[in-house]
């Protein structure tokens, strides 16, 4: 007898380059199905050897997600949080780091009863239990990411674990394999040789591709769908289009033209058993993305602009936030760096508003401390989010409390005004993999703050990723002086908002807001920010 699951299981592939989308498609893939009353999960395979994207370079992986309960994610887990108004928790991201880690630990216990540990059966045993500690009865679906290629060293176990979940679960398991169909200009011609070698790779591992997921900068022509099905062994419907979007929010509505969600329900011969609203709740907030009824301009000033993937929740934010409201914001990125010469009025002159993100490390932090120190003159709205929130308070040290060398210490350990200082929790630290300041933490809201105004709620619950904080000592030096401490975690006493109460909104905040927006629900901070711009532009 054939073992059935309850919940039904899709695995992500991805073939010829990395990059291509695997989690925009896993995601959007679960926006169509949460569409058509299903609930649904996902789980993202990193194939590294990191436990976790902790440590990772931003420059080299883009952004760390940190999920509410403190796990440092790739980015990915952004998209599904977001495409899918789910909140993922750590088990939501498996490395093979975290395989190894396991195994070799329960080797060293003696739990393998003196058996030679091999990558068959014990790795992909573990990878196969961290898949099935996801099922539960709430969800229908589980979408599985396998991050990498086909082809990659690193991948062959997560390859190897879900050829054998479908010999396990036969009826209950499909394989959409996204693949890069490349256009060659010279010729005008789309082409399907990259897409068959991809899949003869897949079929050599022992999978079958169920569903081919073409991504390509246009439609796929007739015939091109016929060939691929005729090479690639799967049936010509089973061959999707994804060609390039103007937004990754267009991809489910893609997807569902080519029906899509049908065709998987079908692929598991199941229906529809109550209705939902998501979908056309998609729609509103796709059609609202491009109405647009007025137009700012944001500057993003940070450590990484060069590579936005490093800001990329942050970006999204703010389109969720400018699509809520009907506006269309430009974001003009700005290398922190750059702004260390006396060029800063050419540089942020024609800004509506000034953002100043996270990051760590010494270079281009004098720089963000000039663009705030321009912000706050200038009158313009300023956000700062946590290392923000930092320079921000250096910028009011330095020029407003006139505190001569006032710096953070994570920067000047000698500095006679550390205003902001490594947390007490912090100091004897000696690993730097998942050891700072993560996840949920609560924040309690001034009332009569902009912070007030933008929550509408005494206490709130915020993500953070941090190891320095405003050093409470000078707590009452920047009250005397109009700096309003507006949020405070209540467990230990750190700021956690602070904001200029003369300014039309000069407002930082140590946790990260971004990690919380969603295109169907966009952070309040984002929109306030967005709305205080607006204010100063069109209404001033």
């Amino acid at each position: 007898m054939k073992k059935r699951s309850s919940t039904k299981l899709i695995f992500v592939t991805g073939g010829v380059i990395s990059s291509l989308g695997k989690g925009i498609t896993a995601a959007s893939t679960g926006v169509i199905l949460k569409g058509k009353g299903f609930n649904v999960n996902v789980l993202k395979f990193d194939p590294y050897l990191n436990v976790d994207s902790g440590t990772m370079n931003p420059f080299q992986h883009g952004e760390v997600f940190v999920t509410k309960d403190g796990a440092e994610t790739d980015l990915d887990l952004g998209h599904y949080e977001r495409f899918l108004s789910r909140d993922m928790i750590q088990e939501n991201n498996v490395t093979t780091g975290k395989v190894y880690s396991t195994v070799i630990e329960k080797e060293r216990k003696g739990e393998f009863l003196g058996n030679t540990v091999q990558v068959v059966p014990h790795i992909s045993d573990e990878i196969k239990k961290r898949i099935y500690q996801l099922f539960n009865k709430e969800d229908q679906f589980l979408i599985c990411e396998i991050g990498g290629t086909v082809g990659d060293i690193e991948s062959l176990p997560f390859l190897e674990a879900i050829r054998q979940i479908k010999l396990e679960f036969p009826d209950d398991v499909m394989f959409l394999h996204l693949t890069l169909i490349p256009y060659i200009r010279t010729s005008d011609e789309l082409k399907t040789k990259p897409t068959q070698h991809s899949v003869n790779e897949l079929r050599r591992i022992g999978i079958q591709p169920d569903f081919i997921a073409c991504r390509s900068e246009r439609p796929l022509y007739e015939g091109i769908k016929a060939k691929i099905s005729l090479f690639c062994n799967v049936s010509e419907e089973r061959v999707i289009s994804l060609p390039d979007a103007p937004s990754i929010y267009d991809v489910p509505i893609n997807l569902e033209n080519q029906d899509f969600g049908n065709s998987i329900l079908d692929f598991f011969s199941l229906v529809p058993t109550r209705k939902s609203n998501y979908m056309d709740n998609w729609k509103t907030f796709l059609k609202n993305y491009y109405a647009h009824e007025k137009e700012i301009t944001v500057g993003i000033v940070g450590k990484y602009v060069n590579l936005t993937d490093s800001y990329m929740s942050i970006r999204e934010s703010i389109n969720h936030a400018s699509s809520f409201l009907k506006v269309k914001t430009i974001i003009k990125w700005i290398e922190s760096e750059s702004l260390e010469k006396d060029n800063i009025d050419e540089e942020l002159s024609g800004l509506d508003g000034i953002l100043i993100p996270g990051g760590f490390g010494s270079r281009g932090i004098e720089g963000m401390i000039n663009a705030s120190k321009f912000a706050r003159n200038a009158n313009i709205p300023c956000f700062g989010i946590c290392l923000g929130m930092q320079v921000m308070i250096i910028d009011l040290a330095r020029n407003v409390l006139e505190l001569k060398g006032a710096h953070s210490s994570e920067f000047d350990n000698k500095t006679s005004h550390p205003v902001v200082d490594l947390q007490k929790s912090q100091i004897d630290v000696e690993k730097m993999g998942g050891t700072q300041r993560l996840g949920h933490f609560p924040c309690r809201i001034t009332k009569g703050t902009k912070a007030m105004e933008s929550f509408g709620e005494n206490l709130i619950l915020e993500r953070h990723r941090h190891r320095y904080e405003f050093n409470n000592t000078y707590k009452k030096a920047f009250e005397d002086k109009g700096i309003v401490f507006s949020g405070i975690c209540p467990q230990n006493d750190l700021v956690e908002i602070s904001e200029l109460a003369s300014h039309p909104f000069f407002l930082g905040c140590q946790f990260h807001p971004e990690l919380q927006s969603r295109p169907l629900n966009p952070h309040s901070l984002f929109l306030m920010f967005i709305k205080k711009i607006l204010e100063g532009r069109y209404e001033n």
